[in-house]
Order: structure tokens, then C-alpha cells, then sequence
């Protein structure tokens, strides 16, 4: 519909210096007035199309019929006051028909063939002959040759726009439904895991449970404590549980299962400092780059904190000594950007960048982390943007919209 009315605005700019130029250059007498009611009337449909074209989602054929039908109806008053059937200009009808059988489905096609044709035939019975001047009346099989030429080539400059542009739709439609059939499966893949590992990470909490409840009881017998090398190993392994239970308390959350019951109110700067503070990395040094202007509140996220957990763990498997993390803030957005030392990234995975066990690490199930770190990212309406930075290293710049993650009034009473 938008193109159309912007063929239409083109059609209503030739009309008008059609019959300007043919009034008062080639001094054939016109009805002016009448003439210019059908491009004022074009202009006046324009108006009220293009604000509802913008607020709808779809058009339907009805609509455009109508819009068709109506740039028919300008046509056919212009060839009726300006000699109908024997005017040159009545092979645009072919290209009204040319623009249903693209846009309309099949009935109202035949339908737009079938009033063009009425219209031709009508013009033919009955139409205002032009008042050629004794001047013009020698050479009307000239004017009239050079009717169809301007004809022939308005008809075909219109016709390639028009075709030309339905292409690159058609081809930003199938661009978009097979983008949108690749999330769907990755949506899909990820429900499927989210499912596994919510089951999973239930099975586990009862086992969990009583080797923390057994190791409490051994902590108080005496017979055991009297043991240093066996006090160590129990505090070991104690420690060792209340991780296993924090993991399986993360996925659980990041499931959606115990998201919201204590939303924990911070800021960006407090998150990202409390994230590299509890990150455990064998020797690797983790700095801060602050560069917010601001310190926006935010809702602590669980998925975020593990977005940010695997990174720290891909660079440090990719052979990194040291991690840069930078924090940057827009209007609307917050960034968080993760570059490392390490070898940066290999292009194969730059180029299939999110995809799921895209890694070249050889063991099983490899590339998940990245494959759900873009989908985490996703799901709260950002982007992930990966490089490799001239100076050296990899980088992965995660930006956000501060809307995702900002506290709501009932957060705020919660807390």
C-alpha cells in the first residue's frame, strides 16, 4: 500500500504537468478545472491512506482494491474529458492491471480486468473529443505517435520501480521468515534444554540436601573432629555441596521457577563488581573498566550473572592471563564489554557467530555457553556483538536496554 502511494504521488505530478504543458505550451484548449479534479482527488485519497497505512500491521486486498479502483476512476475522468479511447494514454489501464495481478489475489484481479475493460469500452461510446486547433489538425497521427511514445516509456520506467521494489520486498520477507524460523528452532533447542536441566537440577536438590544435612551431623561428631586431615576434608566438601546447591539454585531460577521471590535490588556498578568478586578464575586477573555516567538501578539477574560467568570461563579456556570488563551507558541502553589478552577468536566462529556447538573445543557439547549466552541476551531485548580488536584478544560487547532490568514500583515496595 505505501508503494502504491508512492506511485501514486509520481502519477499525480505527471498528470499535473501533463496538463499544464499540453494547455499552455502545445496551446491545445483543455478543460483545466476538470482536469485537475482527478489529481486533487488522487491527493486527497493519498492523505487519508498513508496515516492508516502506518497504524495497520496488515492490508488487506479489499483496501487494496479500493486504492486500484480509485486511481482507475482518475484515469478514466482524464481520458473521458480529453478524447477517451482515441487518447493515447488509455494503455496505462494495462498497467492498473498489471499492479492487481501482483498485489491482488486472483478474484480481485479479474475483477480490476473486468471494470478496466468496461471503462475502455465506455470510452469508446462515449468521451469529450479534444478541440484541436486548425493548427494541430494536420498532424494528429504525429501527436498521437508521440502520446504512445511518452506513454510507452511512462508505462515502463513505472513498471521497473515498481517490479523492482515487490523484489527487494519479497526478498526482505523471506529474509526475515527465515531468520524467524532459525530463532523458532533455536527457541525450540533451548526449551528442550531448559526443560533437561530444570529436571535435572530438581533431581539433584534432594541428594544435595542430605549429604548437607550427613555432613552437619559428622561436623558435630567428636569422633570425627578430632581429625584434622578429616575436619579439612569435610569442610572441603561442605563447601564443595553449598556450591553444587547454588548451581542448581541458578538454573532453577533461570528457568523461571524462583525468579521474583527475593528480587535482589542493586546497581550496575554494584552487579558487575559482585560478579567478578564471586568469579573464581585459576590466576586470572579481572579489571573494571568504569566508564557509566551514571549508576542506573537494576534487578540483579541470574541469567546475566551466568552470561557474564561464561564469558570469564571462554577466555580463560581460550588461554587468557587477563579480563577487561567495561561498563558504558546511553540513553536508553547500558553495554557491558568483555575483552580478554587470549588468541581472540577464529574466524569460522566469528562467521557463525551464536550458533549452537559452534566451538573448537573437541569435547561434547561444546559451544552451548555462547549458543545460550545470545539467547539469554535476546530474550531481554539486546544484541551480542563479537570481535577481535586490532590490539589483540577476543571481545564480546553485550548491550542491553536499561527497560529489561529496571526496577519496577512493586520491586521497590517488595524490597
Amino acid at each position: 500500500m505505501l508503494l502504491l502511494i508512492q506511485l501514486r504521488w509520481l502519477a499525480v505530478a505527471g498528470q499535473v504537468a501533463t496538463i499544464l504543458l499540453v494547455q499552455y505550451v502545445m496551446r491545445i484548449p483543455l478543460p483545466v478545472l476538470w482536469l485537475l479534479a482527478a489529481p486533487a482527488g488522487l491527493v486527497l485519497v493519498n492523505l487519508v491512506s498513508a496515516p492508516l497505512t502506518v497504524r495497520r500491521q496488515e492490508v488487506e486486498d479489499q483496501a487494496l482494491m479500493i486504492a486500484l479502483l480509485a486511481d482507475v476512476a482518475a484515469l478514466t475522468w482524464l481520458l473521458f474529458l480529453t478524447g477517451g479511447a482515441a487518447n493515447p494514454f488509455v494503455a496505462l489501464y494495462l498497467l492498473q492491471v498489471v499492479l492487481g495481478a501482483v498485489l491482488l489475489a486472483p478474484v480481485y484481479a479479474w475483477a480490476l480486468i473486468a471494470i478496466t475493460s468496461l471503462c475502455f469500452a465506455g470510452l469508446g461510446l462515449h468521451s469529450r473529443p479534444l478541440n484541436l486547433p486548425p493548427a494541430r489538425g494536420d498532424s494528429l497521427l504525429s501527436l498521437y505517435l508521440q502520446g504512445s511514445l511518452i506513454c510507452f516509456v511512462l508505462m515502463a520506467v513505472l513498471l521497473v520501480l515498481f517490479v523492482t521494489r515487490i523484489s527487494q520486498n519479497l526478498r526482505e520477507r523471506d529474509a526475515s521468515m527465515a531468520a524467524l524460523r532459525q530463532q523458532t528452532a533455536e527457541h525450540d533447542h533451548i526449551v528442550r534444554m531448559g526443560l533437561l536441566a530444570s529436571g535435572a537440577a530438581h533431581e539433584l536438590g534432594t541428594p544435595l540436601a542430605s549429604l548437607s544435612v550427613i555432613l552437619s551431623d559428622w561436623k558435630r561428631m567428636p569422633a570425627l573432629t578430632q581429625d584434622a586431615d578429616l575436619a579439612q576434608d569435610m569442610t572441603v566438601m561442605r563447601a564443595e555441596v553449598e556450591r553444587c546447591k547454588a548451581i542448581v539454585t541458578g538454573i532453577l531460577m533461570s528457568a523461571g521457577e524462583a525468579r521474583g521471590q527475593a528480587p535482589e535490588r542493586t546497581t550496575l556498578r554494584a552487579f558487575v563488581a559482585d560478579v567478578v568478586a564471586s568469579w573464581s578464575g585459576d590466576g586470572v586477573a579481572v579489571q573494571i573498566r568504569d566508564e557509566l555516567a551514571q549508576n542506573p538501578s537494576i534487578i540483579a539477574d541470574p541469567a546475566l550473572r551466568q552470561v557474564l560467568g561464561v564469558l570469564f570461563d571462554n577466555a580463560v579456556e581460550a588461554g587468557a592471563s587477563r579480563i577487561t570488563v567495561t561498563t558504558t551507558r546511553t540513553d536508553e541502553d547500558f553495554g557491558i564489554a568483555v575483552r580478554d589478552d587470549g588468541p581472540g577468536f577464529p574466524p569460522a566462529i566469528l562467521q557463525a557467530w551464536g550458533k549452537p556447538y559452534n566451538s573448537t573445543k573437541p569435547r561434547p557439547g561444546a559451544g552451548l555457553g555462547l549458543f545460550l549466552l545470545m539467547n539469554v541476551i535476546r530474550s531481554l531485548g539486546g544484541r551480542v556483538e563479537a570481535s577481535n580488536p586490532a590490539a589483540g584478544g577476543a571481545e564480546v560487547r553485550l548491550t542491553l536496554p536499561l527497560s529489561a532490568l529496571a526496577p519496577t514500583d512493586e520491586t521497590a515496595h517488595d524490597r
